[in-house]
Formats: structure tokens, C-alpha cells, sequence
């Protein structure tokens, strides 16, 4: 039996990792399949990481993480954790391969991912002007006009953000009505800076080897075609947690989640089950940046400390 399972790779897993195993857990294990380092590892430049001053790309700001990480005795398990399930007093980490580890204390930290649209040229054009972040990407596009596209809470604050360094934002939804809230959209169309396209649809994101260099538009109700000259378009149409290992054989969910299928914790990232704690996207109420998840990380690795301490 391992003391303390890590389940994903990411920056709070890795953190979680770095912070268990120098605080003195001797058997620490990181599950990841491949390579550590997350979604990340996909962006183009990392240039708001604190203390970090170079503009690097995820692959390169990730890379030293690994060796720090591993530098005090963290196991990688490169294998597919399938399912986490408890026990009496400690957890069965169910692998891919069919095999059972048993572990004193978990810290799951699987992350999520921004859901995509199917778009023509949203793949190829992903990181290269298409963002699901505008914290992340929105200061590239300083006095520049941008698209947001989605209807929710999530697209209306994003490009009210966005107005702040961005000369104006079109924000496209299919339909009239918005689903974010009233005050929300209230604040929005307050905004000089935005300007609403309903009910349209992206037909098309366009772009060359530089990045995204327009859209194409459908109006759902008069067929009017419209093409659109910019460097960039934000898509926010849902996000969606890999909350899939916790779920158990009977259905049901190892620990409490909320209405959107994430981990309810509390502040020190602690759930509703003893001995299981959530870092990083995963969590309810991320802010899903890269600096969060690491605190998130370094968290839930001192509450595993304090909760197997508290066992011997």
C-alpha cells in the first residue's frame, strides 16, 4: 500500500507532488499516462506566471517542473487510472492494465477541458487565434477587434474582460436570448465596446500559417452571409470536468459534486470524504489558471500530510 496516490500530471498535480513529497510522504505516486505537464503543454505562450519573465510556450514552461518535481523521490506511473474507489480506511486506485494499488490517501487533480464547437478551421486554427481563455490570451489582441462566441455566463463576463484592452468585441450567439444571467447581460450590452450578433453562427474560422485572420457568419433567420476580418475569436460553449475515475460501479459519484459535475472541496481542497482531496479544474470554482492550480496543488498536499500524520 502507497501512501498517497496523485491522479494527473498537470501543474496541480505536479505541485501536489513537489509539496508531498519534500514535506516528508515517502511513497508518493503521480498517475499520468503520458508525459506530465497537462493542457498546458498545448498553449503557444505562458507570459503571466509569476516570477517567470520569459514568454515561453506550455511544452517549454513545463518541462523544469518535471525534473523539480521528481527531484525529491515522486514515483510516475505511466498507466490509465480507470476508477478511484474507498475501502474501510484507505482507497483501490483501479488501473487500465487491470491491476489494484491500494493507497492511504488520494489527490485527484484530472482537470477539464474547454468543450469545442466542430467549426470548420477550429482545430487546425486551436492556440493559433481560437482561445478559451481571455485571461490567458486577451492581452495579445490589445487594440485589436476580437469575436467571442457562446451565450452563457462564462461568454458574457469573458468579453466584458475583454473590452478592457481590446479596441471592440462581437459577441455571437444562435439564438435571441442568452442564457447567462440577466445582470450579466444587462452589463454587457451596457458596454460601447460590444457589439451583439444574434441569432448568428460560425460557419467558418479563417486563418494561414500566422493564425486566425477572419470568420465567416450565418444569420439563422435571413441566411445572410457575413465575412469578418480578425485575429482572433474566443469560443466558450461549456467546460467540461474528467470527473469520470470518481465515478463508482453502482453509478453514483465517490464524493459530492455540484450542479456541473465538479468537486465540491473546501478551502484547503478537502471533499466530503475523508482522505480524498480535488486540486486544480477539477474543483468547484476554479479559476482554471496555471498559478491557481499549482496553489491548488501545494494545498491539497499539506492536508494529505496533516490527514496521514493524523492516521499513525
Amino acid at each position: 500500500m502507497i501512501d498517497l496516490a496523485i491522479i494527473g500530471g498537470g501543474p496541480a498535480g505536479l505541485s501536489a507532488g513537489l509539496y508531498a513529497t519534500r514535506g516528508g510522504i515517502k511513497d508518493v505516486v503521480l498517475f499520468e499516462k503520458g508525459m506530465p505537464g497537462g493542457q498546458i503543454t498545448g498553449s503557444s505562450e505562458i507570459e503571466n506566471y509569476p516570477g517567470v519573465k520569459e514568454i515561453l510556450s506550455g511544452l517549454d514552461f513545463m518541462a523544469p517542473w518535471q525534473e523539480q518535481c521528481f527531484r525529491f523521490g515522486l514515483k510516475h506511473a505511466m498507466v490509465q487510472v480507470d476508477r478511484i474507489s474507498k475501502k474501510d480506511d484507505y482507497f483501490i486506485i483501479h488501473q487500465n492494465d487491470g491491476q489494484n494499488l491500494e493507497a492511504r490517501a488520494v489527490i485527484v487533480a484530472t482537470g477539464g477541458r474547454p468543450k469545442r464547437t466542430g467549426i470548420k478551421g477550429e482545430a487546425e486554427l486551436w492556440g493559433k487565434g481560437v482561445s478559451t481563455c481571455a485571461t490567458c490570451d486577451g492581452f495579445f489582441y490589445k487594440n485589436k477587434e476580437v469575436a467571442v462566441l457562446g451565450g452563457g455566463d462564462t461568454a458574457l463576463e469573458e468579453a466584458i474582460y475583454l473590452t478592457k484592452m481590446c479596441k471592440k468585441v462581437y459577441l455571437i450567439h444562435r439564438r435571441d436570448e442568452f442564457r447567462a444571467a440577466p445582470v450579466t447581460v444587462k452589463h454587457a450590452k451596457a458596454n460601447e465596446k460590444i457589439e451583439f450578433l444574434t441569432p448568428y453562427q460560425v460557419e467558418e474560422i479563417k486563418g494561414d500559417n500566422m493564425g486566425v485572420t477572419g470568420i465567416s457568419l450565418k444569420n439563422l433567420q435571413t441566411n445572410e452571409k457575413r465575412e469578418m476580418e480578425l485575429p482572433g475569436i474566443f469560443i466558450f460553449v461549456g467546460y467540461e470536468v474528467n470527473n469520470q475515475i470518481l465515478m463508482q460501479e453502482n453509478g453514483e459519484f465517490l464524493c459530492e459534486l455540484d450542479e456541473w459535475g465538479s468537486v465540491k472541496v473546501d478551502l484547503s481542497m478537502r471533499t466530503n470524504v475523508s482522505g480524498l482531496f480535488i486540486a486544480g479544474d477539477l474543483r468547484t470554482q476554479a479559476s482554471k489558471q496555471v498559478v491557481c492550480a499549482a496553489g491548488d496543488g501545494a494545498t491539497a498536499a499539506l492536508q494529505a500530510i496533516s490527514y496521514l500524520d493524523s492516521k499513525h
